[in-house]
C-alpha cells in the first residue's frame, strides 16, 4: 500500500531544521527554504517510505527480527506501541554501549532477570535478608527498564530502525560495524551517508514519527501474516502428503504379497516332492 502524501503533509513531516543547521549531504531531499527553515521534499519521502516498508516486510516474512530504537522523548511512546504491536524488540530508554557489538554480555544481563525471577518463585527470597532483597529487586527493575523490551532477542537483529540518527549515532555505528542494515528517519541536520534506507522527514514531531512508524509497522504486519499463511499451507500440504502415503502403503503391501505368492509355490512343490522321495526310500 502506497504511503499517503497528504497524511505526511498534515503530520508536518516536511518541516526540517534551520538553514544554518543543515547537513549538505541532505541536499537531494530538500525541496526549498522558507523563512530560514528547510522544507523536505515529501515526494521523495513517500518513495523512501515505500522502499523501506517493502524491505522490512521481506525481513518479517523470512522470520527475522527488526530492532526499533527511539530514545528521544517524542518517540518513546510511539516506538514502544508500534513495536509491541508487531512483536518486535525495541529500545526506548538509554542505548547501552555495546548492545550489538558486545551482544553476548547483553544476553547475560537479560538472563540475570530470569534468574532473579526464579529466585522469587522458588523460595530463595525467603532465606535472604531484607537488605539483599531490596538490592536484588532494584537490580531487577533497572534491568527491566533498560532491557526488558529485548528479552525475546536471542540473536543479533537482521535490521535496525532508528528515529533520529544523530541522537542514536552509537546504535548506527554499531550496526554499520556489524553489517546490519540501518533504516532511519533522517532530518535535514543529519548525515544520511551511514543509513542504508533513508527516510527524509521531521524527526522531532510526534505526529511525524507516528505516521512513519505506522507505515513501516503495517508492512511488517503484512509480512508476518503472509509468513503465517505460507506456514499453514505448508503444514496442510505435508499432512495431505502423509495421508496419501498412508493410503498408498496398504496397496503397495498387497501388490508385494501378490508378486511374492507365485514365487512361493515352486518352493512348496519342491518341498512336497522331497518329502515324497523320503517316504519312498523308507
Amino acid at each position: 500500500m502506497r504511503t499517503n502524501f497528504d497524511q505526511l503533509l498534515e503530520a508536518g513531516c516536511h518541516f526540517g531544521h534551520l538553514k544554518r543547521k543543515w547537513n549538505p549531504a541532505m541536499a537531494p531531499y530538500i525541496f526549498m527554504e522558507r523563512n530560514g527553515i528547510h522544507i523536505i521534499d515529501l515526494n521523495k519521502t513517500v518513495l523512501k517510505i515505500d522502499e523501506a516498508a517493502e524491505a522490512l516486510k521481506n525481513i518479517a516474512k523470512s522470520g527475522r527480527k527488526v530492532l526499533f530504537v527511539g530514545t528521544k522523548k517524542q518517540a518513546q511512546e510511539v516506538v514502544a506501541e508500534c513495536a509491541q504491536a508487531v512483536q518486535m524488540p525495541y529500545i526506548t530508554e538509554r542505548w547501552a554501549g555495546g548492545m550489538l557489538t558486545n551482544f553476548p554480555t547483553i544476553r547475560k544481563a537479560v538472563k540475570k532477570m530470569a534468574t532473579i525471577d526464579k529466585m522469587m518463585t522458588d523460595g530463595t527470597f525467603d532465606n535472604i535478608s531484607k537488605r539483599e532483597k531490596l538490592q536484588i529487586t532494584r537490580q531487577r527493575e533497572k534491568l527491566e527498564k533498560n532491557l526488558g523490551s529485548i528479552v525475546d532477542l536471542t540473536r543479533l537483529p537482521s535490521a535496525v530502525f532508528v528515529v533520529d540518527v544523530m541522537k542514536e549515532h552509537i546504535a548506527v555505528a554499531e550496526a554499520n560495524r556489524l553489517g546490519i542494515p540501518v533504516f532511519g528517519i533522517v532530518d535535514t541536520n543529519s548525515n544520511p551517508n551511514n543509513i542504508d534506507f533513508v527516510i527524509p522527514a521531521n524527526d522531532d514531531a510526534t505526529k511525524s514519527i507516528e505516521v512513519i512508524m505506522n507505515a513501516v509497522c503495517g508492512a511488517i504486519r503484512e509480512g508476518l501474516e503472509e509468513r503465517r499463511i505460507e506456514k499453514a499451507d505448508e503444514e496442510a500440504a505435508q499432512a495431505q502428503a502423509e495421508a496419501t502415503e498412508e493410503v498408498a502403503q496398504p496397496k503397495e503391501r498387497r501388490q508385494r504379497v501378490r508378486k511374492a505368492a507365485p514365487a512361493a509355490e515352486p518352493e512348496k512343490v519342491a518341498s512336497v516332492e522331497a518329502t515324497n522321495e523320503e517316504e519312498t526310500a523308507e
